[in-house]
């Protein structure tokens, strides 16, 4: 007869009960390192406590982000706790979009059946796993009603680092802004989103990728394996590397006199509720939609780090955790 394990957490005032703890998959983080440390295991469902929801994951992606970290040695995740508040994450991801499951003491803002999305921010949650709980204050929001949980999970991150960045460049209709990296997360975004301000845009991307670009809202391609868009004779307002791959320098005789030049080498936006609910609405309205490279199943993980390590991403890698 199997054991069974109870939890403190879990304890439930109404019935005076200790509750059973469940388990569910999450791919976990064995150790820093290749693809190969994250291995698909059973842990403990958690437990919502006051002000938290407890979410139901449909689908999580796979960011550069998470590649980064995952390849951290140990020091430098102590650093990066101790001088960040970033938390270690034994469950990796970010990004989620599911449905409220349950809700702590206190929540008012979700409750159960709610379809929502967001981010996991600083905590030590992940969203590589079947349920996760979150602070209700955190970045979490409705689900756009236009996009699938896979769709909706996929607009955080990219969408919070392009409306930082464009927002500090106060985009005015008619301005030219140049986009390098335009096919990525980001940069899916940000032409978007300058598109959206009235500006007039110029993509920046590889050959395979001159169509999409288009098709997001850019009125002009640059194909980067062809020409450089600096000895094209052209101004911008604003130069925006979503990529981290140029410089002020490399891009000056581009940009116009008291132009802007934006770069996500000074890191990728944390967002707030607000923002997410921002960027719901710009979905909802036709204004922005995400860009799906590829979908692998929660338990090939591992596969799906390995390809966001070949640099060749466009837009996001979806995790579908549940299908549905």
């Amino acid at each position: 007869m199997p054991s069974i394990r109870y939890n403190a957490r879990a304890f439930s005032p109404s019935n005076r009960k200790f509750c059973a703890i469940v388990q569910m998959k999450a791919i976990v983080k064995t150790r820093s390192g290749p693809p190969e440390v994250l291995q698909l295991q059973e842990v403990d469902k958690p437990v919502p406590e006051p002000g938290e929801a407890l979410v139901k994951i449909h689908a999580a992606t796979v960011t550069r982000g998470d590649v980064v970290v995952r390849q951290l040695p140990g020091l430098m995740l102590l650093a990066m706790r101790l001088f960040m508040g970033m938390r270690n994450k034994r469950i990796p991801g970010s990004e989620l979009a599911g449905e409220v499951e349950a809700v702590g003491e206190a929540v008012s803002k979700f409750s159960p059946g709610d379809q929502v999305f967001g981010t996991t921010g600083l905590s030590g949650a992940g969203s590589y796993a079947e349920y996760v709980c979150l602070p209700e204050e955190s970045a979490l929001a409705l689900k756009p009603a236009n996009l699938s949980f896979e769709e909706a999970a996929a607009v955080p991150v990219g969408g919070f680092t392009a409306l930082y960045y464009l927002r500090q460049a106060e985009i005015q209709p008619g301005q030219k802004v140049l986009v390098y990296g335009a096919s990525g997360s980001v940069g899916t975004y940000a032409v978007q989103l300058a598109r959206h301000y009235g500006a007039q845009v110029t993509g920046v991307c590889s050959t395979k990728n001159l169509e999409l670009v288009r098709s997001l809202g850019a009125g002009r391609v640059i194909d980067y394996t062809k020409g450089d868009f600096v000895a094209g004779g052209e101004n911008y307002a604003v130069i925006f590397d979503a990529v981290g791959k140029t410089s002020l320098e490399a891009c000056r005789k581009a940009l116009a006199p008291e132009g802007t030049f934006l770069t996500v080498q000074k890191g990728l936006a944390r967002g707030s509720s607000e923002d997410l609910i921002n960027l719901k609405e710009l979905v909802e309205a036709g204004a922005l939609r995400p860009v799906i490279d590829r979908r692998y199943p929660l338990e090939q993980a591992a596969e799906a780090h390995r390809y966001v390590e070949t640099g060749r991403k466009v837009g996001n890698v979806v995790l579908t955790v549940r299908s549905g």
